[in-house]
């Protein structure tokens, strides 16, 4: 196996989507590879991806081009390619179950109706990898799911959602860094700490 982490994060590709709801695991990538100064380039298969190190650490960073709901057939080939052992793994993307500004790392867990963790459940065919999901919930969501992930933020949104992503960029580093278990202590939280 090799000693390199996959971080992929979930969305669909093309200007029309670009700032949606369902983007966020998209911007995340488009974010950490800015950070360090690098470019994603279309791979070998469905993806585009580019390599980063971090802490000495070689750190591919991935976005499937397959759209959400078939996000897995590129999840697949990115972990088969890189010979990515699992524990290594981070899928980051939106939930909307999550109130906007909340980020949970998990270790592992279920599809909670999304339809791309769906894709990468099967095509991996199983659920034990780490996951960033990243709130993008309303009550809104529950009325019309559809149409709201693929909406863009409102106004009040979009002033902290770069404070955000930068965030969820930090959650992925610290769970290279630290491990899973340290992660999720660290960066678990409500970024916006809304009052009571």
């Amino acid at each position: 196996m090799s000693d390199r982490y996959l971080i992929i994060g979930l969305g669909n590709p093309g200007r029309k989507y670009r700032n949606t709801r369902h983007n966020v695991g998209f911007m995340t990538i488009d974010q950490m590879a800015r950070s360090f100064h690098e470019k994603l380039k279309k791979g070998k298969g469905p993806y585009q991806s580019c390599k980063v190190i971090y802490r000495n650490q070689s750190i591919i960073c991935a976005q499937p081009l397959t759209f959400m709901n078939n996000s897995g057939l590129a999840v697949r080939e990115l972990v088969h390619y890189y010979d990515i052992d699992l524990s290594r793994l981070l899928v980051v993307y939106d939930d909307a179950d999550l109130l906007f500004g909340h980020i949970r790392l998990r270790k592992t867990g279920g599809t909670g109706g999304h339809n791309g963790m769906k894709s990468v459940i099967q095509h991996l065919n199983t659920k034990e990898f780490a996951r960033l999901r990243i709130g993008i919930g309303s009550d809104i969501a529950k009325k019309d799911m559809i149409n709201f992930v693929l909406s863009g933020f409102s106004k009040n949104e979009q002033k902290e959602l770069d404070f955000i992503i930068d965030e969820s960029v930090n959650a992925a580093l610290c769970f290279i860094r630290d491990g899973i278990d340290n992660a999720m202590n660290q960066c678990n939280q409500d970024l916006l700490q809304r009052s009571p």
